[in-house]
């Protein structure tokens, strides 16, 4: 009988190790690198999060969920990428260029996906968008330029040139300014530009630009976005409007904006990581441009700067804050 009951228990206890390899097996594994906390940004890692919820994985369950920013500091999204290589992932996420870079550099063989990244090709995330190879995919948040101008015109007929504030060290900003430029000069509009290597110098670059222009340009820009506040702030000093390619900036004071909703995005990047969890390669998987765009005003603006929205911009309205 002692013997047919530690028999048992030696089965019991092989059952529950047995279980216990099971459940860790089943545990998927994401590491979230972000270069810097905005309301975009977040927006988009929440929405990730969310996407995957609604694909059946749930933290703590079947869900390892890592998450660290690098505060706006490229080397230590360096930093982070290693950490988290060690650590082993089914899966890396980069959330803006700069992250999604320094996770793109640090390994060959774990998938990385990045997301809010403008300018893949140029960023060198991949060769072709169509054909990403190696290791790396993931979704662009190319923002509509050539509409944010027509935007501008339609808001401002008068307007005869465009300040934009943006960090000349963020590959994706560059490219944005690129088609600004290009977008102007198609409408004879000119570009009043500004730097800023830190978030630190956004408001005194756009107290300068905002002297000069009709009206400034917020591109999604992480050191501009990270410091909305004082890209607004010098504006109103001016009395100049602020129309924006992220509708995040708009309950910090803009005027208008033309963009993605963030979180919907975030949604989308779930559907890269959930197929690759589930198998498939990194070169099945295209490079997209986020879905879907949505156009903001902030009418509390509009009354403290005399103007009024056309008819033809607020019928296309998705929201209007009063």
């Amino acid at each position: 009988m002692k013997n047919n009951k530690l028999l048992t228990a030696i089965c019991i206890a092989a059952s529950l190790t047995m279980t216990s390899a099971s459940a860790m097996a089943e545990m998927a594994k994401v590491a979230v690198s972000q270069i810097v906390e905005h309301p975009a940004l977040d927006a988009a890692r929440n929405g990730l999060l969310d996407g995957l919820k609604q694909k059946g994985y749930v933290e703590g369950e079947n869900l390892t969920f890592s998450y660290q920013t690098a505060q706006g500091n490229p080397a230590i999204a360096v930093q982070i990428a290693k950490q988290f290589v060690g650590e082993r992932p089914d899966v890396l996420v980069g959330i803006a260029t700069p992250t999604a870079q320094a996770l793109a550099a640090s390994t060959r063989s774990i998938p990385v996906v990045f997301t809010a990244v403008t300018d893949p090709v140029g960023a060198k995330l991949v060769k072709d968008m169509d054909k990403p190879g190696r290791n790396v995919t993931g979704l662009s948040d190319l923002s509509p330029v050539a509409q944010h101008v027509a935007l501008m015109q339609e808001l401002l007929p008068e307007m005869k040139s465009i300040g934009v504030v943006f960090n000349p060290g963020e590959s994706n900003a560059v490219a944005l300014v690129e088609l600004l430029r290009a977008a102007a000069k198609d409408r004879g509009l000119t570009v009043v530009e500004g730097t800023a290597l830190k978030s630190a110098d956004v408001q005194s670059a756009a107290q300068i630009v905002a002297s000069k222009a009709d009206v400034i340009y917020a591109p999604t820009d992480n050191t501009v976005a990270s410091a909305i506040d004082g890209l607004v702030n010098a504006a109103n000093q001016a009395n100049t409007p602020i129309v924006g390619a992220s509708t995040t900036y708009i309950a910090n004071g803009a005027l208008a904006a033309l963009g993605f909703d963030y979180y919907q995005v975030g949604v989308q990047t779930a559907d890269y990581v959930d197929a690759l969890l589930k198998g498939k390669k990194v070169s099945e998987l295209p490079v997209k441009v986020a879905r879907g765009s949505d156009l903001a005003l902030n009418q509390k603006a509009a009354d403290q700067l005399g103007i009024t929205f056309p008819n033809s911009v607020l019928e296309r309205a998705t929201s209007i804050e009063k």
